[in-house]
């Protein structure tokens, strides 16, 4: 089994774990557990599927909807005068409660979105127009040769300790007086520029736990969050190039 087929096989393992020992989901496992990049895929995808599944359980379904889809049901005689069905209660009713589901859905389905706000702004820039990149000191490299390695997928959490990278030499800009780590790293041919922030440093930015893709002024970006950190990913590759490292 390739990470392909274990993907597709997961994508519909229920995230309460009631597919634990439902042998069809085995192997799609087994392979999780051997390939670390496949894990962190599959951890993303169960988290999301909470998520989604806690919103969703939120939403209460309309008042007697149960009582009119049974009352309809009942109904054997044609009715002297054919209605549309969009004028039948039960199935507006219904048809009110898909579409809440659906917009409620739509919430958190991961999409291309145009990446936007003070800190992307800065990070595209100063990738495209700024030739000062780079960074030293043993913590930037680790972080670099983790970022290059082809197994290493984009998206989540970061191994990141802001203050001790900050100290060693990873490259520092300021941003609205606050501090903006650098750090660079090329793969398959690609330079790419992760740009880190505190997101106690900046509390008005709105951050989503999954990637925001654009594409601005022909580089690539990525943007997300995670509990401490903000992300922004640039590179001049292009959005194709982007989406191999997500």
């Amino acid at each position: 089994m390739n990470n392909v087929e274990a993907k597709f096989i997961l994508q519909g393992y229920r995230p309460n774990g009631a597919d634990a020992a439902d042998g069809t989901f085995a192997a799609a496992l087994d392979q999780t557990r051997r390939d670390p990049a496949l894990g962190v895929w599959f951890e993303r995808e169960q988290a999301f599927d909470r998520a989604l599944s806690a919103k969703l359980a939120q939403i209460a379904a309309p008042a007697g909807l149960r009582e009119s889809i049974l009352a309809g049901g009942r109904v054997t005689a044609p009715a002297p005068v054919a209605r549309g069905w969009w004028r039948h209660p039960a199935l507006m009713a219904a048809a009110a409660g898909v579409a809440v589901i659906f917009a409620t859905s739509l919430a958190f389905w991961p999409q291309r979105a145009v990446a936007s706000g003070p800190l992307v702004d800065f990070a595209v820039s100063d990738a495209l127009n700024d030739r000062t990149h780079g960074g030293h000191g043993p913590e930037a490299g680790a972080l670099q040769a983790m970022l290059r390695e082809p197994a290493t997928r984009l998206g989540a959490s970061l191994p990141v300790d802001f203050a001790t990278l900050r100290k060693t030499g990873c490259r520092t800009m300021n941003l609205e007086g606050r501090d903006v780590l650098e750090v660079c790293f090329k793969r398959n041919g690609t330079w790419f520029h992760c740009y880190i922030a505190r997101r106690s440093d900046f509390p008005a930015l709105v951050a989503s736990a999954r990637p925001m893709l654009a594409e601005r002024n022909g580089a690539g970006v990525a943007a997300w969050a995670d509990a401490t950190h903000l992300y922004v990913l640039v590179t001049p590759g292009g959005h194709a190039a982007m989406e191999k490292l997500l």
